[in-house]
């Protein structure tokens, strides 16, 4: 990343390249097509332009941090230097529009479309089924453009018809830095490896081009083609020369010389004009730099600070080289590794290699090495760079007011903050290597060079809690290793730059390695790296520290004695390995993901039900062409709105003001709780249970509570003005606020659950407890919150209709009680308000009640300025209004016998439910009802709703009842580790018998033959061989210290409800069919699945030609005024709740066209679809019906059945947890579409590894979210999913009492990810049993221990032991001493 940078050159470089310079003209092209914009705002980001003043839509603001890559482009400019034009990927919501003067920019839309034909990437997706809400599915497609684009440059092989010579790993890299909440990724590393030369077709998963079993070179015909050769023209030939823009009617500088750079500066200072000074612009994307700038300065024009030259003594790097042009240098063998010894060649590998996990390479392409540099020691980055450049040696230039001077790295991130007239000019990176002639002897020095990381994600796209350089002279003698010099440096743990360890550094100078001198070293280490203050994980991040050093000289403390002959050759250790391979096999990297298997059941019973049939509209996705709410045009006048929140949990508010006094220029109005209609009413959102406020009134009650909203002529416009609002608080005679569930007990502050929803206990436990001859009394347990990281956040555009009306397009879960809401805001009939919504760009119920406050917001406002509104939530805005999954704290009792069978368990339960009620009723029943998967012999329970001074929680994927079913695993675990048996047998000694289960479920449990969990808990163990993958890992942990692997196997039961839910079926002139229901298309496939069935009920009539009739369905919009009661779309039921509503209607419609039917088979003999309804409309019978699918009490709710085995790998020393595979098998009933069924179970399983192992939803003592950002909150990447991810959907034969015999498949899989959590349980305790074989008895772990969700890094290495270093080290010296 790169900060708004100040940097120059050395002297001027005369430049033989022709440059043309332009004055008041931005020149650009989009898609093949030219632009010129006169009068752009040099601000304006490439994202502003191209959604606001283009067609072109597919460009997402998925973040606007280039965190997400959901506006990934492809850019593409003129060389002049080498004469050709290169392509790469940027971050079109930070590249400023004015820095792509002389550029082609290509979309998604640019690929292919509707019109003129789908891409064969786009194809791909849809028919790999890798697109589900497919919001982030255009950057994605961008992202693998790229990349094949730049594969075809390169000197391999032709690759065969169809592929191009991409490999897997760059493929699957290609996308790393791209995030999808809804796939889970699996799918979409299939279509892009579809693209690579090496791909094993075998290995790609399920698709609609081939069927299973079908040869390879079969299957290679099936795929839609690509020919490399047909790229696009990317780059018009009116832009084959370079050129630099200067204009003052943008305020935008272009200097080509240093000292007209210098100038430039200096000029400004005098002038107090506050300048910018840029290259990449992507710094404003950790930053975000709000501020008003009188001129912007662009530095990529000056030759120099662009160039990458060799001299005798190192690699001069200028300050605007992009990290990406970096990284190719320094691994460029014909250029700057030519003539090099194997000992720089291997420090400039290493560095290159920790530099591609900076960032994700969307930003890479365009963030400077400078920038970086100047942001470390300017605003305290925690920076990669400049930890590896520091050990490296390197030294800078700096120019001030045109004085140079050539300092170490070290001295400039230890000065104070460059100046505005103080520039970074050029990094230097020393050689360091000794060429050697001939054989080298014993006491020749050996160059030692290696880099550390400890992130959230391992490839990249995420700070690291620690980052760490070493840089060593060794000698190697008989005696041993001799350290000669060393430079060891941490950095990013705290601190306001990365530092050496002097003391460390200077104990092991001149030492001979051994296990004493590398004991005493880890203490000093452990003492030179002390985070700061206030840091997260501080004892962790030093605990990394002391790890990473003894990885760096274990190796070398076991050397042989005597060594054979003395030479480097008998130091078997990573660092001293360089390969022999050339070229650019050198940098071949493995693939981040391995086979997987995916096995699935297709049904023709009722088709064209049961085909895994693509997932409607994903190629629309995929180009860019399907709209959401905000890619809908603005109305004339439209205004922008953005909501000023409090920061403070309980106080009055006074006042909200701006510093000028007045409002900021281009906000139109502030509204408040003071600005709703006098009919209307204060209300944002509402339940049966309770409203929620739209403002807060005089007193404002949570932290993120809406105070008011800005309205104003641009989105940017308003997100800056509510970012500058002053907000007076006042907190005189207020009681403190209530923000723990402790003290919501202690002050009996709680919302109670209706009678008729509150759970009933099962048994008698005091009967239970007798029976038990073992108990835990008293044990707890506690869950954080998540949040719902929709791609698309909260958005929705409001426009006044006549009679005082109003049309609200908002991208909604719950389009019905929106509109109840705005009617009440506004004092208005609710027939005065049409909420319509197509679709919506990822949910998770976080789309049901938290969208209503911007739908309202933006109708009141739209209401009283008698002009369109219309909001789209900056993501930090989002994530702090947002609530998520509820926290809670668990307190239980358990009683068990010697055999691990439970015989009674009591539950005490406080759950966080924010201020308002919301859905926090349902909670204790969702939650009862996963967490009763076991036959617990007797269950009794308290479970309390704690009103708090926190932000409402809400419905989040599987509510309440991923929580119950993570406490049953965890009191299964704690129970196994008490009798000292395996987790799994207890599991096994507690599975439910179709008795137990009718005990405990009631009503839900169906009949014996559907209780399917007992087959699926056997055959998954067969099918993923647990049981000899368990002694494979045992066998493994006996051989590997700092490496341990656990697995576990978990079962699912979970109780699901179908709501009632309306229908409209439409027969057009033509024989086409239109389709309205109450569900909402949220990426889960509702729409597909509602074509399939409208084609299967459709085709009972039996006519010819009817075999195609899904191609002939279009199912539309959400409408308020057509459709009414649409309900919630929710609780993985709806998609069979619209079939069946469809179906119904489907049944009326056959009921009237039979007759006619049967009259002109009579007549003509066959029946064509199209002559029918031809007749049909002449005759005049009505081909519109509607209906209201009720379910009856029988079939109300059901059970789901799943079970998983997970397996992961362990690092001891730094916490790091690779998932190594996931096997599932799942019961759908009769799938309705086991593609999309699949990619639910795969979507709902990832995002659930997210809760449990990755996602920190945290708050500040106010309440307030603080993980606000891409920054801070990691959701699953490409890299963070299970290596082996292998599914299986068993159809379990027929259940009359369900739709098509149908199952849910959206929420229940998330609980499976438990799967995960245990693993890691299971590995922790191996790595305790390992450190305790060092410590002595008084220092031993207990080996029953809880392990906390999310278990993140610094969670596994503390249990592990943040000593187990020094543990380890001080064996070996007992050891010795013995």
């Amino acid at each position: 990343m790169e900060q708004d940078l100040h940097e120059t050159s050395n002297d001027v470089i005369e430049t033989k390249t022709r440059i043309e310079q332009e004055d008041g003209k931005l020149v650009f092209a989009v898609n093949g097509e030219r632009f010129e914009d006169p009068t752009v705002e040099p601000s304006t980001t490439l994202l502003e332009f191209l959604r606001y003043q283009t067609r072109f839509k597919s460009v997402k603001l998925g973040c606007g941090e280039g965190g997400c890559g959901a506006c990934v482009v492809l850019l593409s400019k003129y060389n002049p230097v080498v004469k050709k034009v290169e392509s790469f990927t940027v971050s079109s919501c930070l590249t400023l529009l004015c820095s792509v003067n002389g550029c082609s920019i290509t979309t998604s839309e640019g690929l292919g479309n509707s019109k003129d034909g789908f891409h064969p990437i786009h194809q791909r997706f849809s028919g790999f089924h890798a697109s589900q809400c497919g919001f982030c599915t255009p950057g994605f497609c961008m992202s693998l453009y790229s990349a094949l684009t730049n594969a075809k440059k390169t000197d391999r092989p032709e690759p065969q018809a169809g592929l191009s010579k991409l490999t897997v790993s760059e493929a699957e890299r290609a996308v790393a830095g791209n995030l999808c909440r809804c796939t889970g990724y699996r799918p979409i590393a299939d279509a892009c490896k579809s693209f690579a030369a090496d791909v094993d077709m075998e290995d790609l998963g399920i698709n609609c081009f081939w069927k299973k079993g079908e040869p390879v070179d079969v299957k290679l015909t099936r795929l839609p083609p690509y020919n490399p050769s047909d790229q696009m023209c990317m780059h018009p030939d009116f832009f084959n020369k370079t050129r630099i823009l200067n204009s003052k009617t943008y305020s935008w500088r272009s200097p080509v010389t240093v000292q007209e750079l210098v100038s430039v500066l200096n000029s400004s200072v005098k002038d107090s004009a506050k300048v910018k000074v840029v290259v990449g612009n992507t710094a404003t994307g950790y930053y975000k730099d709000m501020e008003h700038y009188e001129s912007y300065i662009d530095l990529r024009s000056i030759p120099e600070l662009s160039m990458i030259e060799k001299d005798q003594t190192g690699l001069v790097i200028g300050a605007a080289v992009t990290i990406s042009d970096l990284i190719l240098k320094l691994r460029d063998e014909k250029d700057v590794l030519s003539h090099l010894c194997s000992d720089d060649m291997m420090m400039f590998h290493q560095i290159a290699n920790h530099m591609e996990k900076v960032a994700s390479g969307f930003i890479r392409n365009s963030a400077s090495i400078g920038g970086n540099l100047v942001m470390a020691q300017r605003n305290s980055f925690p920076s990669d760079i400049a930890t590896v450049l520091l050990a490296a040696g390197s030294n800078v230039s700096i120019v001030s007011e045109e004085e140079q001077t050539q300092i170490t790295l070290e001295e400039f991130l230890m000065s104070p903050p460059l100046d505005y007239r103080s520039l970074l000019l050029s990094v230097k990176i020393p050689f360091w290597g000794v060429k050697r002639d001939g054989k080298s002897n014993g006491s020749d020095p050996k160059l030692l060079f290696q880099t550390y990381r400890a992130a959230p994600r391992p490839i990249g796209n995420a700070l690291p809690y620690l980052n760490a350089a070493f840089w060593a002279h060794v000698s190697v003698c008989k005696i041993g290793v001799i350290v000669n010099d060393v430079r060891l440096v941490f950095g990013a743990f705290g601190t306001k730059h990365a530092v050496r360890a002097y003391k460390v550094e200077n104990y092991l100078r001149g030492t001979e390695l051994s296990v004493s001198v590398l004991h005493e070293a880890v203490k000093l280490v452990r003492g030179a790296v002390v985070p700061e203050d206030g840091t997260s994980y501080p004892s962790y991040r030093s605990s990394l520290a002391v790890s990473f050093l003894f990885e760096f000289f274990h190796p070398f403390i076991n050397v042989p004695y005597p060594i054979l002959d003395g030479s480097c050759e008998s130091i078997t250790s990573p660092f001293l390995e360089i390969s022999h391979k050339s070229g650019s096999d050198r940098y071949v990297k493995s693939s981040i993901l391995s086979s997987s298997k995916q096995v699935i059941e297709s049904g023709n019973l009722y088709y064209p039900v049961g085909e895994p049939m693509p997932k409607f509209g994903a190629s629309l996705q995929a180009s860019g062409e399907a709209v959401y709410v905000d890619d809908l045009p603005s109305p004339p006048d439209c205004l922008y709105g953005s909501f000023i929140y409090s920061k403070r949990s309980l106080s009055r508010i006074r006042s909200v003001s701006f510093k000028s006094g007045s409002y900021p220029e281009g906000v139109t109005a502030v509204m408040t709780f003071k600005d709703i209609p006098a009919e209307g009413e204060n209300v944002g959102s509402y339940t049966s249970f309770g409203d929620e406020q739209l403002f807060s009134d005089e007193l404002t009650r949570y932290a993120g509570e809406r105070i008011a909203v800005v309205v104003a002529k641009t989105q940017k416009c308003a997100d800056m003005a509510a970012n500058m609002a002053l907000i007076d608080y006042d907190y005189d005679n207020l009681e403190p606020p209530v923000l723990t569930v402790e003290e919501a007990v202690e002050r009996s502050s709680f919302f109670e659950t209706p009678p008729f929803m509150t759970p009933k206990p099962v048994g008698d436990f005091s009967k239970g407890m007798a029976e038990a001859d073992h108990k835990i009394l008293s044990a707890k347990l506690e869950l954080g919150s998540q949040y719902y990281f929709y791609m698309e956040t909260q958005t929705a555009l409001a426009v006044p209709d006549e009679d005082n009306c109003m049309v609200v397009y908002s991208s909604i879960q719950n389009p019905e009680f929106g509109q109840v809401v705005i009617a009440r805001c506004l004092g208005i009939p609710e027939h005065n308000v049409r909420v319509i919504t197509r679709r919506v760009g990822g949910g998770f119920g976080g789309k049901a009640l938290k969208a209503m406050p911007t739908a309202t917001a933006c109708a009141l406002a739209a209401h009283n300025l008698h002009q369109p509104v219309r909001m789209y939530l900056n993501r930090k805005t989002d994530m702090i209004m947002a609530g998520g999954r509820h926290p809670m704290k668990i307190t239980y009792s358990v009683g068990f016998k010697s055999s691990g069978k439970i015989t009674a368990l009591n539950l005490d339960i406080l759950i966080d439910a924010g201020i308002s009620v919301d859905i926090s009723p349902i909670l204790p029943s969702l939650l009862l009802g996963s967490f009763k998967k076991y036959d617990w012999g007797a269950l009794s329970f308290n479970i309390k709703l704690c009103k708090t001074n926190n932000i409402s929680r809400s419905a989040m994927r599987g509510p309440g009842e991923v929580q119950g079913s993570y406490i049953a695993e965890a009191i299964i675990e704690q129970v196994a580790s008490t009798l000292h048996m395996e987790p799994d047998s207890v599991r096994n000694n507690n599975l439910h018998t179709f008795e137990s289960l009718n005990r405990f479920y009631a009503d839900s449990a169906g009949v014996n033959v559907e209780y399917t969990l007992p087959v699926i808990w056997d055959k998954l163990a067969s099918s993923s061989r647990f049981f000899e993958r368990i002694q494979m890992i045992k066998r493994f942990n006996q051989h590997n210290k700092f490496t341990k692997r656990g697995i576990s196997r978990v079962p699912i039961v979970t109780e699901v409800s179908l709501r009632p839910s309306p229908g409209k079926v439409s027969i057009l002139w033509d024989g086409s069919v239109v389709v309205e229901v109450g569900g909402i298309e949220l990426g889960q496939g509702l729409w597909t699945k509602v074509k399939q069935m409208t084609a299967y009920a459709l085709s009972s009539i039996q006519c010819d030609g009817m075999r195609d009739l899904v191609e002939k369905v279009r199912v539309v919009q959400a409408d308020t005024l057509s459709l009414v009661q649409g309900g919630l779309t929710a609780g993985s039921t709806t998609s069979e709740s619209s079939c069946e509503a469809v179906r119904l209607c489907c049944n009326i419609l056959v009921e009237r066209l039979a007759p006619l039917k049967k009259q002109i088979q009579e007549q003509l003999g066959q029946v064509k679809w199209e002559n029918l309804i031809l007749q049909a409309n002449l005759t005049s019978v009505n081909l519109a019906a509607s209906s209201y699918y009720v379910p009856d009490g029988s079939s109300i709710r059901y059970l789901n059945y799943g079970a998983a085995v997970g397996e992961v790998e362990i690092n001891v020393l730094t916490g790091e947890t690779k998932i190594l595979q996931a096997d599932i098998i799942y019961d759908c009933g009769q799938s309705m579409n086991p593609a999309v069924d699949l990619g639910q179970i795969e979507g709902g399983f990832v995002q659930g590894i997210g809760f449990f192992m990755l996602e920190e939803y945290l708050t500040d003592s106010n309440g307030m979210v603080i993980t606000d950002s891409t920054w801070t909150y990691k959701i699953p990447t490409i890299d963070t999913i299970p290596k082996h991810f292998n599914v299986e959907i068993i159809n379990s034969g027929h259940h009359q009492k369900r739709i098509l015999s149908s199952k849910a498949s959206g929420e229940p899989p998330l609980l499976l990810a438990a799967s995960i959590h245990c693993a890691t349980r299971a590995a922790i305790k191996e790595a305790r049993k390992q450190v305790n074989s060092w410590s002595n008895s008084s220092g031993e772990m207990e080996l029953d221990f809880q392990l906390e969700v999310p278990a993140t890094m610094p969670i596994v290495k503390t249990l592990c032991g943040l000593d187990n270093v020094d543990k380890y080290l001080e064996s070996l010296l007992m050891d010795k001493a013995k």
